[in-house]
């Protein structure tokens, strides 16, 4: 069965390569790069063809191609491919794959578009009544205008009160600032911290496996990446000393400034103990780094022995004080339950922060002019679901825990067929929506593999077997 396996991984590998034709990309990694269809040379930001966002890359490219190329055929011939559609695995969007919407957030998203449908009796009335209240809130009573650069000050209202109920302890909302999607904030963030000259230029410590929104931000920023190892032995927990010794040999190279922590874990599937997080907490007090949390799966978590804790919490427990530790969390509308990847709803909630730092943020914040309306409005129906008794509440909950249930399902199932294929080995799915096997590769494939090129530095390429295309 191993064996039948990586015969299948080999022959998807060439039904690739077949194709290679039809696959055009121009791509160069050079110091300064310069488009070639322009009748001029126009000089391109170098950090900008060095970044590279791996989960939008290569062989993406080429199933697109590929899908083209199916929709192009009649039905008989698409037989020859031995496939009659392309499936895309390489980031988490999960209506993409056939989850339904939660239509407590459609219906406050089309009560907020077009009022005209309160009158029409397909609107609830706890939906009309929630979308009046954010019209109210919006210049001119409609979400087509420009909403304040924080956002719209009743949908952060209600933010507020969801990170109370949440972790016990107030939000200001100074402090809280939606977002078109979590990976705004991010890079937000990571443009204002970003200063300095060589060994004083402003270093980021990231995960490893880590989600390439970071590393791809640093590359084009020009800020140095810190890469620290995740315990896959211990779950892909998050090792004190790993964390100690990385920052010692960064000081020598930079001057580090930020720790960032996915809980729970893209790519990894962890959930993170709040003893781990207390010591997480405690480095980056001691080192004074900014730690920038994102928990944009805090509702994925499917250990029963796990809960979801906050930074925040953790941290307000502890007793720490503004001047002894800042914290940046992320959540976002496109995880979770919700899913609503294509809205681009998030916010984040800034801890321990001066005020001249957050009016440079707000600065910021202004110069986008302000997040999309429509996925702030999808994130209020994230933070403030309809409450019990209400028209909407008994659907919504219904909708909400089948899905929840469903993606534990999957989650167990993922890691139990890996752990059944020999070669391959999978911690358990505690959270998120993602499975990271440690794969053994058999001396067979690696012969393979050298005659058909896929090496690279003594090393077997599968997560790049596009490289030739360059």
């Amino acid at each position: 069965e191993a064996n039948t396996m990586w015969l299948l991984l080999l022959a998807m590998v060439r039904s690739v390569f077949t194709y290679v034709p039809y696959i055009r990309l121009a791509l160069r990694q050079t110091r300064c790069g310069y488009c070639s269809q322009s009748k001029r040379n126009i000089p391109i930001n170098p950090h900008i063809v060095n970044a590279d966002y791996a989960v939008r890359g290569s062989i993406v490219d080429a199933a697109d191609v590929l899908q083209a190329k199916l929709n192009e055929l009649v039905a008989e011939d698409v037989d020859q491919f031995g496939f009659k559609s392309v499936m895309k695995l390489n980031i988490g969007n999960p209506q993409a794959l056939g989850q339904r919407p939660i239509t407590f957030a459609r219906q406050l998203l089309a009560a907020c578009s077009f009022p005209d449908l309160w009158s029409k009796d397909v609107i609830p009335t706890d939906v009309i009544e929630r979308a009046k209240q954010i019209l109210r809130s919006c210049d001119g009573g409609s979400m087509g205008s420009y909403s304040n650069s924080h956002g719209v000050m009743a949908i952060r209202e209600h933010v507020a009160e969801f990170i109370e109920r949440r972790d016990g302890y107030p939000a200001d909302l100074g402090s809280i600032f939606m977002l078109g999607g979590a990976s705004e904030g991010i890079r937000m963030i990571l443009n204002l911290i970003g200063c300095g000259d060589g060994k004083d230029r402003s270093g980021v410590m990231i995960p490893v496996p880590q989600y390439p929104l970071y590393s791809a931000s640093l590359a084009e920023l020009n800020l140095p990446t810190i890469p620290y190892y995740l315990e896959e032995s211990s779950c892909w927990s998050v090792n004190s000393d790993i964390l100690q010794s990385t920052v010692e040999r960064a000081k020598a190279t930079c001057r580090p400034t930020v720790l960032v922590v996915i809980n729970p874990g893209n790519p990894t599937g962890q959930c993170l103990s709040e003893k781990n997080m207390i010591e997480i907490v405690e480095f980056c007090a001691k080192e004074q780094l900014i730690l920038m949390a994102d928990e944009v799966y805090q509702d994925n978590v499917y250990a029963p022995e796990l809960k979801f804790h906050s930074f925040k919490k953790v941290a307000r427990d502890m007793n720490l004080t503004h001047e002894d530790f800042q914290l940046v969390s992320f959540h976002s509308a496109s995880k979770g339950f919700a899913g609503e990847c294509g809205q681009r709803g998030g916010y984040m909630e800034l801890i321990g922060f001066s005020d001249h730092f957050l009016q440079q943020l707000l600065k910021v914040a202004s110069i986008r002019l302000c997040p999309p309306v429509g996925g702030q409005v999808v994130m209020d129906a994230i933070v403030k679901p309809p409450h019990q008794g209400g028209e909407s509440y008994e659907l919504y909950m219904k909708e909400r825990s089948e899905i929840l249930q469903s993606l534990e399902e999957k989650a167990q199932l993922v890691s139990e067929k890996l752990n059944q294929i020999d070669g391959i080995q999978c911690n358990p799915v505690q959270g998120a929506m993602y499975a990271f096997p440690k794969i053994t590769i058999p001396d067979r494939a690696i012969r393979s593999a050298q005659v058909c090129s896929f090496m690279r530095n003594n090393t077997v390429v599968l997560d790049g077997i596009l490289a030739l295309l360059y």
